[in-house]
């Protein structure tokens, strides 16, 4: 609010009391003592004149008879002579005279003289310029309590023109001129009260003697007064009566009121909304060149309010106000010139105007200006300066550039606490990614104590403000019960607020909880949409996810081909297990095209190597795999070693039981006299059995059967046995039944023996089928049958079991349990007998050689069954 100086106001003398009051009387008197010389007379008649009080308005006539008194020293004369110089009223202006004259009226001690002059010397007009010599003038018309005298000498010491500096000197001054009803005086006290500046603040104070100058119509007083109405400082608020204010400033065309006025209408305060009314009044006060409404009328041509949108007449605007060092104006121009809006896009003109906000202090353009320094855009990347410019604009309190220092400090070795402080200090302005980033530092305890219901305060902050991330994390706090009690219901309503922002952290676990029925009832396909949602927008886990659920038809048609695209999509953003789910893809021929059975052997490696390198324990137990088989790569045992060894450091029961595998068998492991190492065999196989791995709890058994590795320990054996039994592994099921039926380990028990057989054998175990139809065919705990004997050792036959194949054979040959048929059993021998089952090789040779040649044998089967029995023998 700027206080206004004092003009010159010229002394225009009161008439002489106890004349007539009709003007055309008066001046007629006025002229007959005139024409006598009467001095007096010859000044007021010169008033008459200059006003058209009972005459014609004649300003040159007023001049010639100011001059007749002036000649005689008058010293009213003298002074309105001289004002008529200073204005050219009457005579061509002549400040030099103007001065000659109020020069011999002042030497009289006349104070609107004394005023005049100190004018003059004030501004060098028609003088020297001497700020001196016109306090001094200023002062001895104040000491005759001329009012307008005191108010300037007042504005004098308030600026410390002329005189020292003293504040408190012009607020006396001010005072005694407003005690006359000065207006100015009025309105400069009243800024005095309002600033505390020479008096103790006092907005009632301010207020009151606002209002005695906008009574007397000044403009300032009107608009500054209309301000404490507005923002309801030393009286009630009132936009109404602040508008009635401003617009009583308006209409005298000031130029701060007629924008605030348009504020008002843009705003609708104090009276309805009118964009095109604001848009009025702004223009009216950008023809002063008022730069605030220059740039504020850019604004409303930038936007399009009140008027059509018009970039390049908002460029224009702000490039006026900005040619005025309007420090707004050039920061939104130079947003104009990086954007191509209104005017050419120019980045170096961009800059240039960004960088002349800035050094006007400029919040938002230091902050700005701290963004192309930190990533390098149209200046040299400098995190330094960025930094610098960051701290400018944060020491203004600008929230984005405390955030982005904070980040700063983040990103160095940091000094943590001063992060937290940074982020505090924008958290406090609203600033929802500061508030975010505190609940994080809670959360993680990283420069605070750590506090979990502080974290989520702080998430909640946030995202009140729709603040995507904190709504997720709010999510995971209700999740987890971290902060909050836990509530899965909760934890969903936050996930999918984030997730309508597109959050695809949110998108994905509520697929998620909709899979799992996490605080939702379960929705297989309601997942799928919600991973498709964050796949499509590249989020690994999702795109593996969903391939997940189309290569299991969960959620959606099983469909290979769309699950290995995208176990590809997540697999190039290098998603471990995308890596290897692809890999068994290729590895299988599942989804991916099948031209080369070796060259997909060879891709699926490539792909298992890729996800081992990053520590995945079931593709390093893959790539063992494919090492111990040569698939897709030479076979190389100890390779395979040294995979499934990484993935049993990470407790892969698959590759710790592998691994015990190969030492029992001496396979890619040292050896010394390339016997078994049983003692590390079973220690590895104990570590997979531990995790309820079926085939080590079975291997492990088989060591405690045998005391390999272990103290011989039948009942430990059992129990293992029984172990891997339970789930359902045949070998198990059958060495219990053996168990059962030797009563080793366990008391023997013929029925529990055969109703594990019978487990096993259901699993199509050869050795079980095998073992039941002996028992069917010989009685042994069950009833004899010798078609079930057949049936059993037929299904075991056709696992190329060597025994069942023989047996099978004596059943066609005897014809017991099926029809007899010598051409079978010859079959079944040969079978049996290429296994090297020398039972077989002799029931073939006997059968041959007894083979009658009128029944169809021929000479040549019955040497080759001699042969065969020689052989044997």
């Amino acid at each position: 609010m700027a206080r206004a100086k004092s003009e010159a106001l010229f002394h225009r003398p009161v008439r002489g009391k106890g004349v007539p009051q009709g003007q055309a009387e008066v001046a007629r008197l006025y002229r007959l003592a005139a024409e006598q010389k009467h001095a007096h007379a010859q000044f007021n008649l010169g008033v008459c004149y200059e006003m058209g009080e009972g005459v014609p308005q004649d300003q040159a006539e007023a001049v010639r008879f100011y001059r007749f008194a002036a000649d005689q020293k008058h010293a009213d004369a003298q002074c309105s002579l001289g004002v008529c110089y200073d204005k050219g009223m009457g005579v061509p202006q002549d400040h030099a005279e103007a001065v000659r004259l109020y020069r011999l009226a002042a030497e009289q001690k006349h104070a609107h003289a004394q005023f005049n002059l100190g004018v003059c010397y004030e501004r060098g007009e028609g003088v020297p310029q001497d700020q001196a010599e016109a306090v001094r003038l200023y002062r001895l018309a104040a000491d005759q309590k001329h009012a307008d005298a005191q108010c300037s000498l007042g504005v004098c010491y308030e600026r410390g023109e002329g005189v020292p500096r003293n504040q408190a000197e012009a607020v006396r001054l001010y005072r005694l001129a407003a005690e006359q009803k000065h207006v100015h005086a009025q309105f400069n006290l009243g800024v005095c009260y309002d600033r505390g500046e020479g008096v103790p603040p006092d907005q009632a104070e301010a207020v009151r003697l606002y209002r005695l100058a906008a009574e007397q119509k000044h403009p300032n007083a009107q608009f500054n007064l209309g301000i404490y109405y507005q923002r309801g400082e030393g009286v009630p608020p009132d936009q109404a009566e602040a508008v009635r204010l401003y617009r009583l400033a308006a209409e005298q065309k000031h130029a701060s009121a007629l924008i605030s006025l348009g504020a008002c209408f843009a705003r609708g305060l104090g009276v309805p909304q009118d964009q095109a009314e604001a848009v009025r009044l702004y223009r009216l006060a950008a023809e002063q060149m008022h730069a605030d409404a220059q740039f504020s009328l850019g604004n409303c041509y930038n936007r399009g309010e009140g008027v059509p949108q018009d970039q390049a007449e908002a460029a224009r605007l702000y490039r006026l106000a900005a040619e005025q060092k309007h420090a707004d104006a050039q920061f939104n121009l130079s947003l104009c010139y990086g954007r191509g809006e209104g005017v050419p896009q120019d980045e170096a003109e961009a800059m240039r105007l960004l960088r002349l906000a800035a050094e006007q202090n400029h919040a938002n353009a230091q902050c700005t200006l701290g963004i192309c320094y930190n990533r390098g855009e149209g200046v040299p990347q400098d995190q330094a300066e960025a930094a610098r410019l960051y701290r400018l604009a944060a020491e203004q309190k600008h929230a984005d550039a405390q955030f982005n220092l904070s980040l700063c400090y983040g990103m160095g070795e940091g000094d943590q606490a001063e992060v937290v402080r940074l982020y505090r200090l924008a958290a406090e302005q609203k600033h929802a990614d500061a508030q975010f980033h505190l609940g994080i530092c809670y959360g993680s305890g990283v420069g605070v104590p750590q506090d979990q219901a502080e974290a989520v305060r702080h998430y909640r902050l946030a995202a009140e403000q729709k603040h995507a991330s904190a709504l997720f994390n709010l999510g995971l706090c209700y999740q987890g019960g971290e902060g909050v009690p836990q509530d899965k219901a909760e934890a969903v309503r936050f996930f999918r607020l984030a997730a309508e922002q597109k959050h695809t952290d949110a998108q994905f676990n509520l697929g998620l909880c909709y899979q799992g029925g996490e605080g939702v009832p379960q929705d297989k396909a309601e997942a799928v949409r919600f991973f498709r949602l964050a796949a499509e927008q590249k989020h690994t886990d999702a795109q593996f996810h969903l391939g997940f659920c189309y290569d299991s038809g969960v959620g959606v048609p099983q469909d290979q081909a769309e699950a290995a695209r995208l176990y590809r999509l997540a697999a190039e953003q290098k998603h471990t297990s995308a890596l290897f789910n692809l890999g068994i893809c290729y590895q299988r021929g599942e989804g991916v095209p099948q031209d080369q059975a070796e060259a997909d052997q060879a891709e699926a490696v490539r792909l298992y190597r890729l996800a081992a390198e990053q520590m995945h324990a079931n593709a390093q137990f893959n790539l063992g795999l494919c090492y111990q088989r040569g698939e897709g790569v030479p076979q190389d045992q100890a390779e395979a070693v040294r995979l499934y060894r990484l993935a049993a450091e990470q407790k892969h029961a698959g590759a710790q039981f592998s691994l015990g595998v190969c030492y029992e068998t001496g396979e890619g492991v040292p050896q010394d006299k390339a016997e078994a190492d049983w003692a590390e065999a079973a220690c590895l196989y104990r570590l997979a059995a531990e995790q309820k791995h079926a085939s080590a709890l079975f291997n492990l058994g088989i060591c405690y059967q045998r005391g390999e590795g272990v103290p011989q320990d039948q009942a430990e054996a059992v129990r293992l046995y029984r172990l891997a039994a339970e789930q359902k592994h045949a070998n198990a099921q059958f060495n219990l039944s053996l168990c059962y039926g030797r009563g080793e380990g366990v008391p023997q028990d013929e029925a529990e023996a055969m109703r594990f057989l019978r487990l096993a054998a259901e699993q199509n175990h050869a050795n079980a089928h095998f073992a039941l139809g002996v028992g069917y065919h010989r009685g042994e705990g069950v009833p004899q049958d010798q078609a079930e004997a057949a049936r059993l050792y037929r299904l075991a036959a056709e696992q190329k079991h060597a025994d069942a194949q023989f047996n099978l054979s004596l059943c066609y040959e005897r014809g017991e349990g099926v029809p007899h048929d010598e051409a079978e059993a010859v079959r079944l021998y040969r079978l049996a007998a290429s296994h090297g089952h020398m039972p077989a090789t002799v029931g073939l040779g006997n059968l041959l050689v007894n083979v009658d040649p009128g029944a169809g044998g021929e000479p040549t089967q019955q040497r080759e069954g001699a042969l065969l029995l020689a052989r044997a023998a």
